[in-house]
């Protein structure tokens, strides 16, 4: 169970996150989406404790997961990326490696991988740790449709063998819309929006989420 109260944070005059309260059960997959500089990654940077917040208190599992934006590799071999730092595992990160499309690359040179390649990588190895709650930015941002529709089906399985919850930033409307249970709306900091996806495109909740949201209804 993630929740926060009263939470708020700055970057000198300006305020990113203003957040009442927001609470996510175990087990849901929450998208958030916004416009850039709506909060997003500082909200998931919270939650990861990696950004401290002015205000607030946040309750959330210890063990928490985070993957940035930006993917990134070690050196060595893709199959290597998976073992670093974890206790055996090899039939495991083979097993993530086949589920990610990647397995004909486990030998190849991890730092050679295109942009959609290495953000596949870059999951699986969080993935190959064990957590209660997943906070992921932007998973999906350098995938194809194929690419994508392979990233959250590996979330989905992690999340069915966990129980874990996800929180997941996107500007993806086939994201949201098809593979979240709830949809969180930010405009500048604040929550604009929040709900279970089809119910946000039909039902308005606030100006600013009818104004973000209008492209993505065309998408649809």
């Amino acid at each position: 169970m993630v929740e926060l109260r009263g939470l708020t944070k700055h970057y000198g005059d300006r305020c990113v996150l203003r957040i009442a309260s927001l609470d996510v059960p175990d087990g849901q997959l929450l998208a958030v989406a916004g416009a850039n500089g709506s909060g997003k990654t500082t909200l998931l940077r919270v939650l990861a404790g990696l950004t401290k917040p002015d205000a607030g208190a946040v309750n959330r599992p210890a063990d928490a997961l985070y993957l940035p934006q930006t993917s990134y590799a070690f050196r060595g071999t893709v199959l290597r990326n998976l073992l670093i730092g974890q206790r055996g595992g090899k039939n495991e990160a083979k097993e993530l490696l086949e589920k990610a499309g990647l397995s004909s690359l486990a030998g190849s040179k991890a730092k050679s991988l295109s942009g959609g390649e290495l953000q596949r990588l870059a999951l699986c190895r969080v993935l190959m740790r064990r957590g209660q709650l997943l906070l992921l930015d932007e998973p999906t941002s350098a995938c194809d449709a194929r690419g994508t529709q392979v990233m959250m089906s590996l979330i989905k399985d992690y999340r069915d063998r966990t129980g874990c919850s996800v929180i997941l930033s996107t500007h993806a409307p086939g994201v949201a819309l098809r593979h979240a249970d709830r949809l969180l709306v930010l405009h500048e900091g604040e929550i604009a929006a929040d709900g279970a996806p089809d119910d946000i495109l039909t039902q308005t909740q606030s100006e600013a989420a009818e104004r973000f949201l209008a492209d993505w209804r065309v998408s649809c």
